[in-house]
């Protein structure tokens, strides 16, 4: 399936679920009335009723009545969870730290009298220490899960950055309590999948990292996760390691990989974390992001008005406008 979180004319956000090309949704939430619908009144309900709440809403997907159908461009869609009971953004890409680091090497030397000797003589051992840890052992950091908005929302340009960028991720959800969990058997604990665009102040991240306890106000800020436009069910991608990832502005494509060039597997995350800690329904873990799925790695920055949209196979198109107030 293909669960959403939507309302309409700013009423009550409520589940659903797209059918007919994505073009209408069905209301769940009301469909289910009557028959323990309280299982679906939102995601995070679904994922916390677990199999018998799935169930109900594959019958009601299956043939739901016409009064629960809703047109999609009639509706505002939030994003899947919002927010999320955690979220946490993984590093599970190997070739976007490399291209980001070789990338900020060039900006620190763009105005010295000869940039390639000085990107030459620039030493490495920082990247080094960084790339060996990714090589032992997944990577991640605690972001705002409060900050966490949808595909029709906008995101709000902070006022301290002079320098924008996005980033092209995806995600999976925590579908029951996990502890402990081996990687073989962690692909049982995930309910499902979307699609996360980690907007990052780059100023503010140069500024903070140095300080060695990970980003903060590079990526706290309000609206800067942004998730959706759906969560799609973990059975509808039976092959997950094998999607391709799209990242477009205003129409021009930026940047182009595929999830094939994980070096960490979400199972493995999951196995890493959920030693001695439990993952509890709906939590989401990003999977960093995929290589050139930044401007960073191309020494581009965005602008304001700049529509930013993020493609992954089988799960749809992210689109947000990013605005400066």
């Amino acid at each position: 399936m293909r669960l959403v979180t939507w309302s309409q004319g700013g009423g009550v956000a409520r589940s659903g679920a797209l059918v007919d090309d994505d073009t209408r949704i069905v209301d769940l939430a009301t469909a289910a009335q009557g028959r323990g619908g309280g299982s679906l009144a939102s995601l995070q309900a679904m994922i916390e009723g677990g199999e018998d709440a799935l169930a109900l809403a594959r019958e009601i997907v299956a043939a739901p009545p016409a009064s629960a159908l809703v047109a999609r461009s009639e509706a505002h869609l939030h994003a899947p969870l919002q927010p999320p009971p955690q979220l946490r953004d993984c590093s599970c890409f190997e070739q976007h730290l490399r291209n980001s680091f070789q990338a900020a090497r060039r900006f620190k030397v763009r105005k010295a009298p000869d940039p390639e000797a000085a990107y030459r003589a620039l030493g490495t051992e920082e990247e080094d220490r960084v790339l060996e840890t990714f090589s032992r052992q997944p990577i991640y950091y605690k972001a705002n899960r409060f900050s966490v908005v949808g595909n029709d929302d906008e995101v709000e340009w902070p006022a301290y950055s002079r320098a924008m960028d996005f980033e092209l991720e995806w995600a999976c959800y925590i579908g029951r309590k996990a502890k402990d969990v081996s990687a073989d058997g962690a692909r049982t604990y995930i309910f499902g999948y979307t699609i996360y665009n980690d907007f990052t102040a780059r100023d503010a991240q140069a500024l903070e990292m140095s300080g060695q306890l990970g980003p903060a106000k590079g990526k706290d800020f309000d609206t800067g996760n942004v998730m959706g436009p759906c969560l799609v069910t973990a059975d509808e991608i039976p092959d997950p390691y094998d999607l391709s990832m799209i990242a477009r502005v205003n129409g021009e494509e930026w940047g182009r990989g595929s999830t094939a060039s994980m070096g960490w597997t979400f199972e493995q995350v999951i196995a890493h974390i959920s030693r001695s800690e439990t993952l509890h329904p709906g939590e989401a873990l990003g999977s960093g992001t995929v290589g050139t799925g930044c401007g960073l790695e191309q020494m581009r920055y965005l602008q304001p008005g700049d529509v930013v949209e993020l493609e992954v196979e089988r799960i749809g198109i992210l689109r947000s406008r990013l605005v400066k107030p």
